[in-house]
């Protein structure tokens, strides 16, 4: 009965004092035909975020083997409400402009110049002014689709793989010199995309 006890505390102090990983971290068993890209894009993270996580600087897997599959620190409030705002800046748009749209907000949230979350960087105000129009006049709160969620996802799972902008504008709407001043990065449907 002694031993019982003893084996039970020292399995109960390996839980208590174990560090996990990451609180939204998973594993994944690797299938015939998965790729680094496949298994990111199912799990909405980037592939250099699941290569970082596996230690890994070749795109060899074998099926069978097990990977960790890292948080991607983009929590569903955080994707649906960058779905609010591609729907609100990107209406009418193609999809790759959605796609970038979704982008120029992660790549505010990973710059240093900008707030460090997403719900900071869509609220972000300065000298008075809201970053991004739609929530000024509110029709951020009018919604998204599903062709929306899937630009959010897509530009998550490429996060950081991108031209870096951080700004976009419609140069026949854009009251604002210093915007068009910027570097052009790319120009999709109506947007210009700049850094």
């Amino acid at each position: 009965m002694k031993l019982i006890k003893t084996i039970v505390a020292a399995a109960l102090a390996v839980t208590l004092f174990a560090v996990p990983v990451s609180a939204d971290a998973a594993s994944y068993q690797v299938k015939k035909g998965d790729s680094f890209w496949l298994i990111a894009n199912k799990h909405h993270i980037s592939v250099a975020d699941l290569m970082r996580a596996n230690n890994r600087t070749n795109s060899l897997l074998y099926a069978g083997e097990t990977i960790n599959i890292p948080g991607n620190g983009i929590s569903q409030a955080d994707r649906v409400l960058m779905a609010k705002l591609v729907n609100a800046e990107a209406k009418g748009e193609p999809y790759a402009g959605k796609v970038a749209v979704a982008t120029v907000v992660l790549n505010r949230v990973d710059h240093k110049s900008f707030p460090n979350t997403v719900r900071g960087v869509i609220y972000e105000r300065v000298s008075g002014h809201y970053a991004f129009t739609p929530v000024q006049n509110g029709a951020i709160n009018n919604g998204y689709t599903a062709t929306d969620m899937r630009a959010v996802n897509e530009a998550v799972a490429f996060r950081g793989q991108g031209r870096g902008s951080i700004y976009f504008y419609n140069p026949k709407t854009a009251v604002s010199n210093w915007i068009k001043s910027r570097e052009t990065t790319v120009t999709i449907g109506n947007h210009r995309f700049a850094k």
